[in-house]
């Protein structure tokens, strides 16, 4: 096992206190640390140290990748590492988001091509299904809910303008199309009205708040309305969400462990300064209710958990380590990256022992034997997720 350098992505809505008490830092941190990334993305590669220096991931994977990938890896998803695990600390609203299925992700890519970069949607022609795992209470929304439940979240406010997005959201998920593309078209000029006349209302409870909140962050937004179509969730350490393809979804506050496929494609639908291609995302959203977004951990084992997903670029397990189960063995396929959570454990794949205080990470190849994790603390084992 070899330890993983991973860069923060200093995200203007990080946290200046999670990250660095995962790591044993002080706080604050000097700016917002939102995202820690163990991977080989291009955009911030994380890299160990060879001869004295550092070496990025990707360099590694690229020229090396039957060693690091191993051959069903690299058959299955060519040289390149599938996954990117990240600790997302979110201490302000992320964008309203969407990703594309594979199918759509390589049409854009390939519809985009010459364009230049500020323009493009698309800068991969791959998917981004993601799972994350709560590490301190966590509030996101999620999905689409049921749209009668939207439509009386908004016809409480009594602002008449939104009169035709209530009607088209209280005939059901059909309704749902319209009622996006309504809010996301309003014409600019008539916005700060609108989510004023929305601040004003006198109407009461969580979704008058979850407003009010998001309106003073962005008061010009019609992101804000469409934020209250989808599930508000408050998750607990432990907890996950599952966010396929097409499913509509921001991080509003929290800490996480986070799982993607290794892609970068986003379509965004509010909640940002940046630009909202209204079209594009109406054609990658999938307008039906998501039933139930949250995913409980599953025992594998004594001291393993995991949480299921119905995509092979990637898996997570959770270890726990104490005096009551003083090691875990895993049988698991291609490269493993191991992230400690708490406490300190000590992860061997046969090439080599590596500890681990919280907040660090190592990255073994998939020449490896089977994963020993031993110590006293938890830890989250990335894999591609082949059976």
């Amino acid at each position: 096992m070899d330890l993983l350098y991973g860069p923060i992505r200093d995200y203007a809505w990080g946290s200046r206190s999670a990250i660095a008490l995962l790591q044993g830092r002080p706080v604050p941190s000097a700016g917002p640390e939102a995202e820690l990334w163990l991977g080989a993305h291009p955009g911030a590669p994380a890299s160990i140290e060879r001869a004295g220096s550092r070496v990025s991931l990707c360099d590694l994977v690229r020229d090396e990748p039957g060693q690091w990938l191993g051959r069903r890896v690299s058959d299955r998803f060519g040289n390149r590492l599938p996954f990117l695990l990240k600790v997302l600390a979110a201490d302000a609203p992320l964008s309203l988001q969407a990703h594309p299925d594979a199918e759509q992700a390589r049409a854009g890519y390939a519809a985009e091509a010459g364009r230049p970069p500020q323009e493009r949607n698309y800068s991969d022609p791959y998917h981004k299904p993601e799972l994350l795992v709560a590490l301190t209470p966590f509030e996101a929304l999620c999905g689409f809910r049921d749209p009668a439940e939207s439509a009386e979240s908004l016809d409480r406010f009594g602002v008449p303008a939104l009169a035709p997005v209530v009607a088209a959201l209280r005939t059901g998920p059909a309704g749902l199309r319209t009622a996006v593309r309504t809010l996301l078209g309003w014409p600019v000029a008539e916005r700060a009205g609108l989510l004023g006349a929305v601040l004003a209302a006198s109407t009461a409870g969580p979704d008058a708040e979850l407003a009010h909140r998001l309106a003073l962050a962005y008061p010009e937004d019609p992101g804000v309305l469409v934020a209250l179509l989808l599930h508000h969730l408050r998750l607990a350490p432990g907890e996950a969400i599952w966010m396929p393809a097409g499913n509509l979804h921001a991080y509003l506050s929290g800490c996480g462990v986070e799982i993607m496929a290794a892609s970068d494609n986003v379509l965004r639908g509010g909640l940002t300064p940046k630009h909202v291609d209204v079209d594009e995302l109406l054609r990658v959203l999938r307008f039906e209710v998501l039933d139930d977004p949250v995913r409980v951990a599953e025992s594998v084992g004594p001291g393993v958990d995991c949480w299921p997903v119905p995509v092979d670029d990637f898996a997570l397990h959770r270890v726990r380590v104490s005096a009551g189960v003083p090691s875990v063995t895993l049988s698991l396929p291609g490269p493993r990256v191991v992230l400690c959570g708490a406490g300190t454990i000590t992860a061997d794949d046969g090439a080599g022992a590596l500890t681990l205080a919280s907040g660090q990470a190592g990255i073994g190849t998939a020449a490896g034997q089977p994963l020993r994790i031993s110590g006293s603390g938890e830890a989250y084992v990335a894999t591609a997720g082949l059976r």
